[in-house]
């Protein structure tokens, strides 16, 4: 399998995809064209998502062809070169992916390597569920399943603290809760400006921050860039 799963698209005030565009010039290294899955967007077009990936990638020589141009999806999943997920809501994709087919599909083609990136909710559908999304229900979809090409869960723009004056539950609280409910599940709190990147049987993150790490009976604690990750593997 070749993985890159990224935490977040944008840094504050940086560009759309700035700061992970070098790591994905390296992902996709001699690919001319990625399948675009842009079901994660709810306020603006699937058409503008398109194009606005599309005039990043453009920077390192990629063309960007969106799924929902296809009359059978399924198939240009199965017959792409790459494929990249956008963020955006995490239920929206979900249902639209699971109407289509698209997540046995996108299963079948990581398992065969072909190269996958996400981005957000690009990122937690290549889990097992989409149940560590930071996204409100806006739709239902068929069940919380989601591609399952890695055995743990991402915590996207994974946050240490609420906000000032807000007395709700921390992200950590809400993932604690998670792990109770699912004791053989590893969580990772992935932060922003961070990437993981999964390749020759290897995890590796990327980035300045550390990860947190989650499950039931272990010790919270973080991993930092360089340390070994295979115990995300293990059951």
């Amino acid at each position: 399998m070749k993985l890159l799963l990224i935490s977040n698209s944008t840094n504050a005030g940086e560009e759309y995809l700035r700061y992970p565009l070098p790591e994905i010039e390296k992902f996709l290294h001699g690919v001319k064209e990625v399948v675009f899955v842009p079901y994660a967007a709810v306020t603006f077009s699937y058409a503008a998502y398109e194009k606005k990936v599309q005039a990043r990638l453009a920077e390192i020589g990629i063309r960007v062809k969106s799924v929902h141009r296809a009359k059978d999806p399924a198939k240009m999943v199965r017959e792409a070169e790459a494929i990249c997920v956008g963020g955006g809501n995490t239920f929206a994709l979900t249902k639209k992916m699971q109407e289509q087919g698209l997540m046995k599909a996108i299963l079948k083609k990581i398992k065969a390597g072909t190269p996958y990136v996400g981005w957000s909710a690009g990122s937690n559908v290549c889990c097992p569920t989409i149940c560590t999304t930071n996204d409100m229900p806006i739709l239902q979809p068929e069940s919380f399943r989601a591609i399952g090409a890695i055995p743990f869960q991402i915590n996207p723009h994974y946050l240490d603290a609420n906000p000032e004056g807000h007395a709700g539950e921390t992200r950590e609280q809400r993932i604690l809760e998670y792990i109770e409910a699912n004791p053989k599940r590893w969580v990772v709190g992935l932060r922003e400006g961070c990437i993981l990147h999964y390749e020759n049987e290897k995890l590796e993150l990327i980035g300045k921050r550390p990860m947190r790490i989650f499950r039931k009976g272990v010790e919270t604690h973080e991993v930092q860039a360089g340390d070994d990750l295979s115990f995300l593997f293990n059951k």
